[in-house]
């Protein structure tokens, strides 16, 4: 349980923030405050549709779903809603401390940027220990939404699998409300 709230935080929100980068890291083009972001799959034929996750969600219990949501929002992030969205609060601090990529430097994982500007940004990330290598492009539309693509193919039980998360990120407002600023796992218990 406590692995799919944490896998749903980082993925759905972060996508494109959640970099482990060799040498300065970038500070996103994006204003600090609550954040709406909805994530979605690519099929087979490349249509979006909804991730497993948010499949898998509508399955649990209401007491599991209810312990999930308490760990999510322990890490700064909401439960998805019965549209898919995810609320997380993202702070300035955050963003110039360079704490919005712990999750993945902590995971061994490695980025190389093939563009960094204010509109777009594009990478290659290798995560050794998870066995997966992700390309990545986020567009910055402005201060207040992007859109990102990320393509990972990684080996899980010996079987590789490839897929692509598209996330789409939408500004709320500079006040967070009752959302605490995004942690890492590990740094709030």
């Amino acid at each position: 349980m406590r692995l799919i709230a944490i896998r749903l935080a980082a993925s759905s929100v972060l996508s494109c923030f959640a970099l482990g980068a060799a040498g300065p890291l970038p500070v996103p083009p994006v204003k600090p405050g609550l954040w709406e972001a909805r994530m979605s799959a690519l099929d087979a034929d490349g249509h979006e549709m909804a991730p497993p996750e948010q499949a898998a969600l509508s399955r649990l219990s209401p007491e599991v779903r209810a312990r999930m949501a308490d760990a999510m929002k322990a890490r700064g992030v909401s439960m998805p809603d019965a549209n898919g969205a995810t609320r997380v609060c993202l702070t300035k601090e955050m963003f110039e401390s360079g704490r919005w990529q712990q999750m993945a430097s902590d995971a061994g994982c490695t980025t190389n940027y093939s563009t960094l500007s204010g509109t777009s940004w594009k990478w290659h990330t290798s995560c050794t220990a998870l066995k997966s290598e992700s390309d990545g492009e986020a567009v910055f539309n402005s201060a207040e939404s992007y859109r990102t693509k990320v393509t990972t193919t990684a080996t899980v039980m010996g079987k590789t699998k490839t897929s692509t998360r598209i996330v789409s990120g939408k500004w709320l407002g500079a006040d967070c409300g009752d959302i605490k600023p995004l942690a890492p796992p590990g740094a709030r218990k």
